[in-house]
């Protein structure tokens, strides 16, 4: 049988993070897509809690304005989840894209963080 997008994510997500993992000096920058929004959050998984989270969502809460999930706001989250990280004396993270491909929105994203500030 073919597989679904979803399940071909999932592999590809469990794959990475056998690879990867955060800690309290790196943690780790994962990534979530949906259709209408893009989050990022800082994990140290040592002891598994969210350090930082950012999102369109949230965002559009904050300003009033309304994000949505394309290259520009997927930008804006990465800098403002750099900025939270800075606000927490983090330097340098793990990125975990979650099984996406690293082009447009996620690449978006991480580059946004990469001018920001963050290291990875």
């Amino acid at each position: 049988m073919k597989m679904t997008k979803e399940q071909a994510r999932s592999r590809r997500k469990i794959r990475i993070r056998k690879k990867i993992s955060g800690t309290p000096d790196r943690p780790r920058l994962c990534v979530f897509r949906s259709n209408l929004h893009i989050y990022a959050q800082l994990v140290d998984d040592v002891t598994g809690t969210t350090l930082a989270a950012a999102s369109t969502l949230g965002l559009n809460r904050k300003a009033g304005e309304t994000l949505k999930c394309n290259k520009d706001g997927a930008s804006r989250v990465g800098q403002e989840i750099a900025k939270l990280a800075k606000e927490q004396n983090i330097e340098s993270v793990v990125f975990d894209r979650g099984g996406y491909i690293y082009h447009g929105k996620i690449k978006a994203l991480a580059d946004g963080a990469r001018e920001a500030g963050l290291k990875f």
